[in-house]
């Protein structure tokens, strides 16, 4: 139960500092919203490329499977 407290309290701390940073910001609103817009685009890329290599993974473990068990 302490643990889940801690790890709680740590992402807590994390999310408030990205936000304080992104408040506090030199660049214009419009900037920092661009920034914000391309670092979520690269993720969902970056997201899209990691669950397409684990499809691609599993298809293919999948076909040596069946392979396997009729040869």
């Amino acid at each position: 139960m302490k643990s889940k407290k801690i790890i709680a309290a740590v992402l807590l701390g994390a999310a408030a500092g990205a936000i304080a940073g992104i408040l506090f910001a030199p660049d214009k609103g419009a900037v920092t919203r661009e920034k914000i817009k391309a670092a979520g685009e690269d993720l969902k890329d970056t997201f899209k490329d990691k669950f397409n290599e684990f499809v691609d993974s599993v298809k293919e473990k999948y076909e040596n499977t069946t392979k396997e068990s009729t040869s």
